[in-house]
């Protein structure tokens, strides 16, 4: 499998061959969902949370006594019948979302979704992705002649989630250049997973050579 390399003018430098599992991987529905799933699970923030009757506060004394009143029989004003009373079968903050996810389904997913990506002509390739100024116009500028690339038009134009950029290593000034353009995210290469790929319309690699070792290394020897 061969891509071709672009620079940051949107000029071809050359080509690059790519690991078929990496790229060439089958597109797995069933395994990208589950994994897909699992990932938000985890990363998922229990906040909504609810008193039972046992945590509610007051209620101690039995608002009247069991028989001669007239009145139904209850041994709480803090019971799920009254008002300002304990819920039923609320949601609690013991109830626990996470799955687990193997190493090796979470890779396997990922590549699944970098070859559905790259079959579609959505992945690009770029020797690399700097913006030493720390400014925006700059990020813009260098992203403009990106765009100009044959099937990447919309990366500017697409309002959200135009782009995800993987790089090696994040520096201060180009993270700070691409932070105010609310369309692109930038992200480390190791740092790639499906939920952020699946996120954004166009995946942008820089670095090539060094991010294919590092995506191809995902999964070790003895798996």
């Amino acid at each position: 499998m061969e891509a071709t390399v672009y620079n940051q003018e949107g000029k071809e430098t050359g080509t690059i061959q790519l690991p078929e599992k990496v790229f060439g991987a089958k597109w797995n529905s069933d395994l990208v969902h589950q994994v897909v799933v699992s990932m938000q699970a985890n990363a998922r923030t229990h906040y909504a949370h609810v008193k039972m009757r046992g945590q509610v506060a007051g209620g101690g004394k039995k608002p009247w006594q069991q028989k001669g009143t007239g009145r139904a029989r209850h041994g709480s004003i803090r019971s799920p019948l009254w008002p300002g009373g304990g819920v039923t079968h609320g949601p609690n903050p013991d109830q626990v979302f996470a799955r687990k996810i193997n190493k090796k389904m979470r890779t396997n997913a990922l590549y699944s979704v970098l070859s559905r990506k790259f079959k579609d002509g959505e992945v690009l390739f770029l020797t690399s992705l700097s913006v030493s100024s720390g400014k925006t116009k700059d990020a813009k500028q260098a992203l403009t002649a990106v765009a100009g690339i044959k099937g990447f038009e919309r990366l500017l134009t697409k309002p959200k989630n135009a782009a995800l950029l993987s790089v090696l290593k994040k520096d201060e000034k180009t993270d700070r250049s691409i932070r105010n353009l609310s369309n692109i995210y930038l992200e480390e290469t190791k740092n790639l997973n499906p939920v952020s790929i699946l996120g954004h319309k166009y995946i942008i690699i820089s670095d090539p050579e060094a991010s294919l070792k590092i995506l191809a290394g995902r999964v070790s020897k003895k798996e």
